[in-house]
């Protein structure tokens, strides 16, 4: 429960000053963030300081780092990644902007003085990232993105077995009405906070994404993604089907692919089997646009993947080929064969050998997951916080003398002007983000850097404290989420000079 400093109102309330909204709170009551209470006439943050204390021992316990005893037993860190880490979860916001950080803490590590500022940016510029791990079409690119039929945000480029959203960002939360703004905020919250969210799509699907968790779409959980697009998938595997079948047709919304046809086909001197495939032929045997998006075979709208093929051609086909169409995930498949007509009979079951061959593609195909990345933007305000000239933080940043991270998790920092950061929430601590109703989300960033830097790019010299007080303040202590990627690690922070 840390302390914040306040105004003192007449009528026995207190005036907080943690965020623009200020709010005046009563002895035992919470502010509108439900971040902060007055508790006896004191301003408390109600979350606790959160602190990383490095790798769990096999008892579950967590084990101290002492750097400065060699005498301990060597336990083969070869980072050195133990020692303890305060995060910014719980530690406070610097509003009204001109404050030092509410904690600049010092340690030593390798031998060097180190410092670590934190604090809880409140960031009116910032969103999320979605990958959502499916073949099915979530809806047209650039399409908007809904919550409670409120636009948040939009649907951007499809990926390799993936399709993308982009949500939130200060034109969702300041520049609609207040309800746009109170739902985006609502939302990008949860999902920062690893919570499920549905969302539907204009033109195209309901949506739930939880972080870390399979999707599910139009009622349905994914399982799997495609192990690649069908040009790849033939690729990969025709050798297995040299011996099995005659022809493969790999149903793929964005590239169908055709054993016969396809170069790996070729140099396995696959014979042609006259098939035709309705769609734009690309290179030999890669089709695109063989049906439209959907939630179907291989992400096209079909459910009987022979719409997509023409007659055979009788100068090549013969009665009693065989043929084997599979999906890029391997959850749908047919086996076939020409009767006198040439045309494809559907077998009752798939022989053995060919749904072995179907099993491996499921084998390959890793499970489907969503990803949220929270991405914001570190302003003049934040920095401020920090040191008395913001633009050299900028710059240490950018010259690789200062590490950022979100509550302990790596953050990735765009090029380019700014401290643009993204990170994955899974990373870091659960209940990681608050919210502000400006409305703004609340983020946890870390500033790791030299000692000597940080007094050279103008800090708060003045407030900064050891780790060993800081840590005496923390209530909650943690191990890392995900084990070497924190901050102190050695691998994950770039020395300069």
């Amino acid at each position: 429960m840390v302390k914040q400093a306040v105004e003192v109102a007449e009528n026995g309330k207190i005036r907080c000053d943690a965020c623009p909204v200020m709010c005046y709170i009563a002895d035992g009551r919470s502010g509108a963030c439900d971040r902060y209470a007055n508790q006896g006439g004191e301003l408390i943050r109600v979350d606790p300081l959160t602190i990383i204390e490095g790798t769990v021992s096999a008892g579950g316990k967590v084990v101290p780092f002492l750097p400065d005893h060699p005498e301990d037993d060597w336990n083969g860190d070869l980072v050195q990644a133990r020692r303890p880490f305060i995060t910014a979860v719980g530690a406070g916001t610097t509003y009204p902007d001109y404050k030092p950080a509410p904690f600049i803490v010092s340690q030593k590590q390798n031998g060097v003085d180190m410092v670590t500022v934190v604090t809880e940016g409140i960031f009116s510029y910032c969103g999320a990232k979605v990958k959502i791990d499916t073949d099915r079409y979530l809806g047209p690119e650039a399409a908007p993105v809904r919550v409670d039929g409120e636009p948040v945000g939009h649907v951007m480029t499809a990926e390799y077995g993936s399709q993308m959203l982009s949500l939130g960002g200060v034109h969702h939360l300041t520049g609609g009405s207040k309800k746009e703004g109170r739902v985006t905020c609502d939302a990008l919250l949860r999902l920062c906070n690893r919570e499920a969210v549905e969302m539907t799509i204009d033109g195209g699907a309901t949506v739930i994404v939880a972080a870390g968790k399979p999707p599910v779409i139009n009622g349905a959980e994914e399982h799997r993604m495609r192990v690649g697009c069908g040009s790849a998938t033939i690729g990969m595997f025709a050798k297995q089907w040299k011996e099995l079948v005659d022809e493969v047709v790999v149903v793929d919304d964005h590239i169908t692919g055709v054993l016969s046809e396809h170069q790996a086909g070729k140099l396995l001197h696959i014979p042609p089997t006259g098939i035709k495939i309705k769609g734009r032929r690309s290179t030999p045997g890669r089709y695109f646009q063989v049906a439209d998006p959907g939630t179907g075979w291989g992400g096209t709208d079909i459910d009987d993947p022979l719409t997509i093929l023409g007659d055979f051609d009788p100068k090549t086909a013969y009665p009693g080929l065989r043929m084997l169409m599979v999906s890029t995930t391997g959850e749908q498949s047919g086996y076939y064969i020409l009767d006198e007509n040439l045309r494809p009979v559907l077998q009752s079951d798939l022989p053995a050998a060919i749904r072995q061959s179907v099993e491996i593609i499921a084998e390959n195909c890793e499970p489907a997951l969503a990803s949220v990345l929270f991405m914001g933007g570190a302003g003049g305000s934040l920095r401020a916080g920090v040191t008395t000239n913001p633009v050299r933080l900028t710059r240490s940043v950018k010259e690789a003398l200062t590490h950022v991270s979100c509550g302990g998790a790596p953050a990735y920092v765009w090029p380019g002007g700014g401290i643009t950061v993204m990170a994955d929430v899974t990373e870091m601590p659960s209940n990681s983000f608050g919210y502000v109703p400006t409305p703004a989300l609340v983020a946890p960033i870390e500033f790791t850097m030299r000692l000597s830097d940080y007094a050279a790019l103008g800090g708060h010299m003045e407030a900064i404290v050891p780790i060993e007080q800081a840590v005496d303040l923390a209530e909650r202590k943690i191990a890392p989420v995900v084990e070497g990627a924190w901050p102190t690690a050695e691998k994950n922070f770039k020395w300069g000079g």
